[in-house]
């Protein structure tokens, strides 16, 4: 008989916690070093204090990037761990009001009352915490925190989106600076705004406008304070 071929499946939840960072932080990368270096060039900044001004904006922003997201990452995990540790105690403790608690998750799912609990009972024996931590607490190996990766998924993000800004500003005239920095990131975060939505399933079409319409109204508004405080830097 011949074999039927393996059903491969692939979820975009696997993949969530360093997409997001990773978009993130490119996104950031772009408009605050874009944003920046517009509101230097549009108060007659030279050359040399465009260059300070992105490749300061570039490192200060990598870091914060990195440590803002470690910092809120390693709070979910300690709260995952926590709420792990609860639940392993109330198992040694209780299994049989526990057993009984997850047979009511399965019965709000749509079980029977029957086979719920005969579920239950069966996963329950093969692995009680991995059961009730994914089916009770919704923490699963997919889904679950991962500080350092999501501190340098974002570091490194940054990075790459803040060298975008910076290389047009450096390859560029100081005069068009502004406005050769604002078009080519405005195009950067709109194909940005496309792959991040694509790559997690979601509409391109409305991303694409949201982090377009950001972007414009961010650097507008530090192109403005630059023009009216135009003063040598």
């Amino acid at each position: 008989m011949a074999r039927s071929p393996r059903h491969a499946e692939h979820h975009v939840v696997e993949r969530l916690g360093w997409l997001r960072a990773a978009v993130l932080g490119a996104n950031d990368g772009i408009l605050s070093t874009a944003s920046l270096i517009i509101g230097v060039a549009t108060a007659h900044g030279t050359r040399a204090s465009i260059l300070v001004a992105g490749v300061s904006g570039l490192v200060a922003g990598a870091m914060s990037m990195a440590a803002g997201e470690y910092v809120s990452v390693s709070s979910q995990a300690d709260s995952e761990r926590a709420d792990i540790a609860r639940e392993r105690t109330e198992l040694s403790t209780n299994p049989d009001g526990e057993q009984r608690e997850l047979a009511g998750i399965y019965v709000k799912r749509g079980l029977d009352a029957t086979l719920a609990r005969q579920v239950a009972e069966q996963l329950m024996a093969h692995d009680a915490l991995g059961a009730h931590s994914r089916d009770e607490l919704g923490i699963s190996a997919a889904t679950a925190a991962r500080p350092i990766q999501a501190a340098l998924a974002s570091a490194a993000a940054f990075a790459v989106g803040a060298a975008l800004p910076l290389g047009m500003a450096l390859a560029t005239p100081t005069g068009f600076v502004p406005w050769t920095v604002a078009v080519g990131s405005l195009v950067s975060l709109t194909v940005l705004g496309v792959v991040g939505a694509k790559a997690g399933g979601a509409g391109m079409l409305k991303a694409a406008i949201r982090v377009t319409f950001w972007g414009a109204l961010a650097m507008a508004i530090t192109a403005g304070i630059g023009a009216v405080f135009g003063t040598h830097v």
